[in-house]
């Protein structure tokens, strides 16, 4: 399926600089519908235009990889009605887009643990949508979902003590390639949107050196547009890693 909303890169923007890795952490969708008089589900059914608009963009820049916080552990926590809601939500945005996806190029994965608290049939739809996009190169787009980034690191290690690893040999190429997707390039810049000021337990070890933008639009408001700025001030950054730039 052609892009819904063909929308011209800014020429501000400079394509051989666009982040090859982008997290987004989609905040802000309880406050929209609350601010609606709505029930705040209604937040996150409205989120999904937001979503595909987004990977549109991402598409557009020729980013390698997009990673979204879908739900991550402490999410958990949350009213039964609006779990369930949830789990039914992001069953139903797979059956509806992934084959949109799939045939423009967009690898689906998943980061986080697929244990005993995600429903049956959601785990089946996400097998289905990784096994149907594994070939596409375009774009990877990485689904955090039952995802934190302590558990993350939690789980390296416990690779770590399953493969034997001696204390001598574990160093950061050996935590990093136990992580859920090794392949993936760290993320170059992380937005969050909603105007919280925080990281909320997002992709803590990948992140390590990625440029923050946070932004005041609740998710549900998120276009394309909202991450072209973000890129723009991405590359109005100097990235030191540590050294001086001359």
């Amino acid at each position: 399926m052609p892009d819904p909303r063909p929308t011209p890169i800014p020429d501000s923007i400079e394509r051989s600089k666009v982040p090859r890795h982008v997290g987004v952490v989609m905040d802000g969708n309880g406050r929209w519908a609350e601010r609606r008089g709505l029930d705040r589900t209604a937040g996150h059914g409205a989120g999904e235009v937001s979503l595909v608009d987004t990977v549109y963009g991402a598409l557009s820049l020729g980013m390698k990889a997009l990673t979204v916080y879908a739900f991550s552990t402490e999410n958990w926590v949350r009213p039964v009605d609006e779990v369930r809601y949830l789990m039914n939500f992001n069953q139903g945005l797979l059956q509806r887009r992934q084959h949109e996806l799939h045939a423009d190029g967009v690898r689906i994965v998943f980061s986080g643990r697929q244990d005993w608290r995600v429903p049956r049939r959601v785990l089946k739809n996400m097998n289905e949508a990784v096994e149907l996009t594994k070939k596409n190169k375009k774009m990877t787009l990485n689904i955090a979902f039952n995802y934190g980034g302590r558990a993350e690191i939690v789980d390296a290690v416990r690779r770590l003590v399953s493969d034997k690893v001696s204390a001598a040999r574990v160093d950061e190429k050996a935590i990093r390639s136990r992580l859920y997707h090794p392949e993936l390039a760290d993320p170059e810049l992380i937005v969050r949107t909603s105007g919280e000021y925080r990281i909320s337990n997002f992709l803590l070890w990948e992140m390590a050196y990625a440029e923050l933008v946070f932004t005041d639009v609740l998710w549900p408001d998120f276009r394309r547009e909202d991450l072209f700025r973000a890129v723009e001030e991405f590359q109005r950054r100097q990235r030191r890693f540590g050294g001086i730039v001359p």
